[in-house]
């Protein structure tokens, strides 16, 4: 059974940083898409990062340049290391895997099969 564990969230000031974690069991990171989507409260789940089995990855244009989507195979997790945070980062953070990954950041959210519980981040002005 695919599990995915999320953590490494907070609560942090305007410019500070933050690195998530997603462990992930029951299958190898190596042959799935996997991303990090946010939802805040009253908004849609948003698509923030991708990366492919090879490594290659892709970011929504408000993450560009502050956020790296990053992945250890050997230790299967998948991770997001967030700088510059800005209060309109406040959101509960998802990772989820997708098993293809020949569409992977423009795969439909639905595509995603699994789903870790989320973790609060928290950005203060």
């Amino acid at each position: 059974q695919v599990q995915l564990v999320e953590s490494g969230g907070g609560s942090v000031q305007s410019g500070g940083s933050l690195r998530l974690s997603c462990e992930a069991s029951g299958y190898t990171y190596s042959s799935y898409c996997m991303g990090w989507f946010r939802q805040a409260p009253g908004k849609e789940r948003e698509r923030i990062a991708t990366i492919r089995s090879d490594g290659s990855t892709r970011y929504t244009d408000s993450v560009k340049g502050r956020f790296t989507i990053s992945k250890d195979n050997a230790k299967n997790t998948l991770y997001l290391d967030m700088n510059s945070l800005k209060p309109e980062d406040t959101a509960m953070y998802y990772c989820a895997a997708r098993r293809s990954d020949g569409v992977c950041y423009l795969a439909h959210i639905s595509t995603f099969a699994y789903w870790g519980q989320g973790t609060q981040v928290t950005v203060s002005s």
